[in-house]
């Protein structure tokens, strides 16, 4: 990316995301997953920088995202989803591409089951935020956006 140009960051929600708004509330809050995505586009605009938007409950699907990213973004904030846990396919695809990641999740997974606080991709990011709503996404997009700036 030479100077001058916009930096474009990736966004990717995981499995179920786009059922947020609609499903455990009292885990996920009210916030329609539209919404969330508004306000991402608005973060976006308020950064200067390019943003795509992308959602699959396909662990395939998100790890083809991921390769067709190398070349053309230059920083991925992802929301694996379920996929956190146990997906060395995603994990291997976030570290082959090599470009700065940053893992959000809308809960705290570290106040939940035991099983949430394990993260197979996060020792591949830049660094994981959890716990704070749709802001999550919104923080993600600042800390990615503030790497890729260094």
């Amino acid at each position: 990316m030479s100077s001058g140009e916009k930096k474009r960051i990736l966004v990717i929600h995981g499995p179920n995301i786009n059922m947020i708004g609609i499903r455990e509330k009292g885990v996920y809050g009210t916030e329609s997953f539209d919404s969330i995505n508004e306000r991402i586009k608005q973060e976006a605009l308020q950064l200067d920088i390019d943003i795509e938007i992308f959602q699959s409950n396909h662990e395939g699907a998100i790890i083809d995202k991921i390769q067709q990213a190398l070349g053309n973004v230059d920083g991925i904030v992802i929301n694996p989803g379920a996929h956190t846990h146990y997906s060395i396919a995603i994990r291997d695809a976030v570290k082959g591409v090599n470009i700065p990641t940053v893992e959000v999740h809308l809960s705290n997974v570290h106040a939940r089951e035991e099983f949430r606080a394990k993260s197979v991709i996060a020792p591949v990011c830049v660094g994981q935020i959890s716990g704070f709503g749709g802001d999550s996404y919104l923080l993600g997009l600042r800390a990615i956006n503030k790497k890729i700036s260094e």
